[in-house]
């Protein structure tokens, strides 16, 4: 599904590459997990192959589209769930689904009943007309998940889907992600969750320095490397115990 070649970005003004040369392949219908430190390159890869920004060389294929010849189809192709809430505070939950269905070209009653559909499924359907600022962090964590699947994308990057809700939203969020995925969804997921990641992931990579230094299935990982009983165990001999604070 996703082919990535020696791919590199350097911002400008920075003195190092936030990713460097790097390798990878992911399967359709994986749960790829991209695991690493703060600062290790995991915002910037997800925002490369989402063609938010432009490689400083290197390239990729995603389901056999490229960055320079199919940049619009791409966009159809994928979903985004980003760190940061995507929605529009002062509109109610509906209007917000509403308005990022249109842009897919999604319209009529065809987009209302998958919004609703949606709603139901995420246990927000009550509060479909109330306005977004009005949401608990975990609300809007499902909503920002609706609005990125409405248009029933073939891969979905989701940027710390999990963070900052509650245990019940989580377990919503987690179930939902995997049934999308045993339709055919391909998701590449990002967190600092290592037991949420070694329980959900088919596959992960962990990025360090804008390389991969290891990938496989958690288990595999975690039966290769000496004296570690779970996927926190092999992050930390690989990328050290070491303060990754950075402003």
């Amino acid at each position: 599904m996703i082919e990535i070649k020696q791919l590199s970005k350097k911002y400008k003004g920075a003195d190092i590459f936030s990713v460097s040369n790097l390798d990878l392949s992911i399967s359709e219908k994986d749960i790829f997990g991209l695991l690493g430190p703060n600062g290790a390159g995991k915002t910037t890869l997800i925002s490369l192959l989402c063609s938010l920004i432009k490689p400083t060389s290197g390239s990729f294929v995603i389901n056999g589209l490229t960055y320079k010849k199919n940049k619009n189809q791409l966009k159809q192709l994928i979903g985004i769930v980003p760190q940061e809430y995507a929605l529009y505070p002062t509109l109610t939950a509906f209007e917000n689904l509403m308005y990022f269905g249109s842009m897919y070209g999604l319209k009529g009653n065809k987009l209302k009943i998958k919004i609703k559909a949606a709603l139901q499924t995420l246990g927000l359907s009550q509060f479909s007309n109330k306005k977004i600022n009005t949401f608990s962090g975990g609300m809007k964590r499902r909503i920002n998940l609706i609005a990125s699947i409405l248009h029933d994308p073939k891969v979905l990057f989701l940027d710390e889907p999990t963070v900052g809700v509650d245990v019940q939203s989580k377990n919503v969020i987690i179930n939902y992600l995997k049934e999308l995925n045993k339709k055919g969804t391909t998701i590449i997921y990002t967190s600092h969750h290592l037991n949420e990641a070694e329980a959900f992931c088919t596959k992960v990579a962990i990025i360090d320095h804008g390389k991969i230094i290891t990938q496989g299935p958690p288990k595999s990982l975690i039966n290769d490397q000496k004296n570690a009983n779970n996927l926190e165990d092999i992050f930390l001999a690989l990328t050290g115990h070491a303060l990754r604070d950075h402003a």
